[in-house]
């Protein structure tokens, strides 16, 4: 029964304990959802702009939980 609460701690430290990554996703999105409209790019661009923005954040994100894993 160990595993399963290390499967559970894994999970819950993945979805919950970092509110931060959570918290800067849902702005992104939200700010996409209301300059995209506005800005009039076009479909294809919009979908490269959330997926760079995404990508930053999950780069930055990656790189915070590496440096603090260090210390």
């Amino acid at each position: 029964m160990g595993w399963l609460k290390t499967i559970a701690t894994e999970l819950w430290g993945l979805f919950v304990e970092d509110g931060r990554y959570a918290l800067t996703i849902v702005v992104w999105l939200a700010l996409v959802w209301l300059a995209l409209p506005r800005l009039d790019l076009g479909r294809g661009w919009n979908a490269v702009i959330l997926a760079i923005g995404l990508l930053l954040i999950l780069l930055e994100g990656t790189l915070r939980g590496a440096r603090r894993g260090r210390g």
